[in-house]
């Protein structure tokens, strides 16, 4: 099948490389906002394009990837790009992802296509594990940790406020609050008493410091329900100390069994990862897969996780994953 990167900035090049991991993929190019002439990538060969000029490669390219940002980007986008290509994208405003399919599954079922919102490991992977804890445990309580790592979404959102050269957002789980999880305690918890939130800050020469700090801190659905904490930096001290992008974190699941609801269990499934963006782009690019193969079955419209056969997102055939993973 035939992959296009729509921008071309960290998950872009973690999707240039997910790709090449795949046998069953190859790349049609990349498509970019920028000057083309300006963008060069990791691939010998690779072509990229204006995005102004991607309709005319309409024909030529079975899943189109979105990489663009939650907060701006991709809520335009999406469904915008559906209305001529398979889509896929990493949507991670948990808040406002029903909105999100409903506007991109609108235009993709008027055209025949197939788009799947919010892949990559939460939403995504974290997503599917919360649902097969709780449908095990019926009786019992979700928990999710993020971090310690950095989140682009939120590092994102932070670069896109008026006097920000540049932004690294760490989320940051309270170590009390996950023993007790681990622990099967099953507390009750505020969101500010799971996570906190690190901003490490560039901002242009003259900035108002104290807006910017007001601004990062009040934004609905990223900061403004965390305690979090503005650091401003230099641009040398965030490449001497931030230019890595790690992340990871923990899906809980705690529950009862049996007639007196005597028996504790505490289902955890986690990830520690040295790049978000390449272990993001390779989730995502499984799901390219799937919904490649959903569409040549006819299937239409806005998916999700959930609506995915863990098959179809394998390169091994049904035999194949009998015989070796089941």
């Amino acid at each position: 099948m035939k992959i296009a990167i729509y921008g071309y900035g960290n998950l872009g090049r973690g999707i240039e490389a997910a790709v090449r991991q795949n046998s069953d993929m190859e790349l049609f190019g990349v498509f970019t906002r920028r000057n083309p002439e300006t963008v060069t990538t990791n691939t010998e060969g690779l072509k990229v394009y204006s995005s102004d000029d991607i309709l005319k490669y309409k024909e030529e390219i079975d899943v189109l990837i979105i990489c663009g940002g939650s907060a701006t980007d991709l809520p335009e986008m999406t469904p915008e790009l559906s209305k001529n290509f398979n889509v896929i994208d990493s949507f991670d405003t948990h808040a406002e992802i029903v909105n999100h399919f409903e506007r991109v599954d609108k235009e993709a079922k008027a055209n025949g296509n197939i788009a799947l919102i919010s892949a990559g490991w939460d939403p995504g992977m974290f997503s599917i594990n919360r649902l097969y804890g709780s449908a095990i445990l019926p009786d019992g309580n979700d928990y999710t940790f993020w971090g310690r790592g950095v989140s682009q979404g939120h590092s994102d959102a932070i670069r896109r406020i008026d006097g920000v050269l540049d932004a690294r957002q760490y989320t940051v789980p309270v170590p009390e609050a996950l023993e007790k999880v681990r622990n099967g305690e099953n507390p009750t918890l505020t969101t500010c008493e799971k996570h906190l939130r690190e901003c490490y800050v560039v901002a242009e020469e003259g900035a108002d410091l104290e807006r910017i700090e007001n601004e990062i801190k009040t934004m609905p659905n990223y900061f403004e329900p965390y305690d979090t904490t503005v650091t401003f930096i230099t641009e040398e001290e965030l490449k001497k100390y931030h230019s890595e992008i790690p992340h990871g974190g923990s899906v809980i699941r705690t529950g009862k069994t049996g007639f007196e609801g005597s028996h504790n269990h505490v289902v955890e499934f986690s990830l520690k990862l040295d790049s978000n963006p390449e272990f993001t782009a390779s989730v995502i690019v499984s799901f390219a897969r799937a919904i490649h193969r959903m569409h040549q079955r006819g299937e239409v419209g806005c998916k999700t996780v959930f609506d995915v056969k863990p098959a179809d997102l394998s390169v091994l055939s049904s035999k194949e994953l009998m015989a070796h993973l089941l």
